[in-house]
This record gives structure tokens, sequence and C-alpha cells, in this order.
């Protein structure tokens, strides 16, 4: 049996640990970067007010006037299709970048055991939520100047543009013919399916997109996206997709080449 004197003791000695760990509430929103420098990359931001956690194995060496944090995940981020495995899975050692750029920011490198989800293909990059805490760096004793923009995100999309419903109508604004439509990539939403289940008529391509009441928005050209045995993750699920549209010979059906393709 446990005596009261010393349970009182380690229970203060365990709440003196947790206030350790915690600094301040902040004054102002803060921006978390990658490392100790104004200069590195922005992985997130901390609201004012909040409370910044200590990581549980802080760095070694931090400099003067940094404060290594928590950062909460999930995190969205990129990884280039070669550092997947036949799996699916993002290959330990890979670099997850903040937006689907070689040169870009990298967010993290992935480690073993690392939880990934896929939610997204662009081309030769595919999106991954990682379900993981990291360890980003704030000015000591006070909050990032103003300006605080966030994590960086993927780069901006047109404003989604309606498609009619209907095998026969083509998107408001879009004539048949009309050959500047297809400069101009567009954001669709809708339910991804195969055409195969459409039978006895033969579809030009193999997928499309649906609306609620399963009627074809546009047919969807796939091919420009690589790694397309992921695409199985998305069939009968909500999806938007981004690409340029163009109408087919009959005038009356769309297609849209995909860029770009992620879960709503």
């Amino acid at each position: 049996m446990k005596h009261p004197t010393l349970t009182v003791l380690l229970s203060l000695l365990a709440a003196a640990q947790i206030t350790a760990l915690r600094a301040a509430p902040l004054a102002e929103t803060t921006a978390v970067q990658s490392r100790p420098d104004a200069a590195a990359p922005v992985i997130g931001t901390l609201k004012a007010g909040t409370e910044p956690v200590a990581p549980a194995a802080a760095p070694a060496a931090t400099p003067d006037g940094w404060m290594a944090v928590t950062v909460p995940g999930p995190f969205e981020a990129y990884v280039l299709n070669r550092d997947l495995t036949k799996g699916l899975d993002v290959k330990a050692g890979s670099k997850l970048y903040l937006q689907p750029e070689e040169t870009g920011a990298v967010l993290t490198t992935m480690s073993k055991g690392d939880k990934v989800e896929i939610t997204g293909l662009h081309g030769r990059w595919t999106q991954v939520r990682l379900a993981k805490d990291l360890v980003g760096y704030i000015p000591a004793g006070q909050a990032t100047p103003a300006a605080i923009n966030g994590p960086a995100a993927a780069p901006a999309v047109p404003a989604p543009v309606p498609v009619a419903a209907g095998p026969g109508r083509p998107a408001p604004g879009f004539a048949p013919g009309d050959n500047d439509a297809d400069l101009f990539p567009r954001l669709l939403e809708g339910r991804f399916v195969s055409t195969s289940n459409f039978l006895p008529f033969h579809k030009p391509y193999a997928w499309q997109l649906v609306d609620e009441s399963g009627t074809r928005r546009a047919y969807l050209d796939v091919s420009k996206l690589l790694q397309t045995d992921q695409i199985d993750r998305y069939v009968n699920r909500d999806v938007e997709v981004s690409g340029t549209l163009t109408a087919l010979p009959d005038g009356r059906d769309v297609v849209v080449s995909v860029q770009s393709m992620s879960l709503r």
C-alpha cells in the first residue's frame, strides 16, 4: 500500500512536469516553422490563446530565441509517385512536400510506421494525409509578427464551374467546338463511377462523373494521371476533378481531361 504523502508528491511532480511542457498562452496567432529560422517553411499555425506544448522528445539543441513545439496533425502533403510501393505505401525516407513541386518546401520525411492515407492524384504526384504530430519552432516568448498565412497550400485552382446535369447538355458557357474552352482548367464535383455498368451501349470513356441522381455530368479521361491503379480507391466516391473540358463529336456530351483528382 502506497503512503498517502508519497502519492501526493508523485501527483505534484507529474503536474509540474506537464506544466513545464507548456508555455504561456500566445498573444497572437503564430506561424510554426519547420526549422528555427525565420525563412524556413511554415508547417502550421497556433491560434492566439493557445498554450504551446513542447515535444515529448525535444530536439537536442534549439537556438536561443526559439522554442520547439508540438504541431498536431493530420497534415496534407504530396509525394512523388516513384516513392510509392506496389502496395501504394509511401517508402520510408521519402520526402513529403507541402506542394506538388520538387523545388518546393519539404514538410517532413516519411519514417517507418508513419500512417498516411491517399487523398488525391496530381499527375506524377500523389496527395496524402499524414496522421502524425510534428515538431516545429516558434519565436520564444512572443508571437510571430502579423501576416500569418498558415501552412503552404496546394496551387490554387479556379473557382468551381457547375456542369449542367444530363448526358446531352454541355457545361454552361461552353459551346461545342469552342477551342478556347480547352485553355482553362475547370473544377467539377460529383461521384466517380465506371461507365461499364451502363450497358448495353458502348461508352467512349471508362469513367464518368455523375450527380446525386446518377445522371452523367461528364465523361472523364484519366489517361494523364500516372499510377492509374490507384483509381480503384475513388470508385463510387464523391470527388473533385480539375481538368480541361471539351465537347465530343456528337456535340452533346463533354469530356474532362483530368489533371488532378481528390476526395471531397
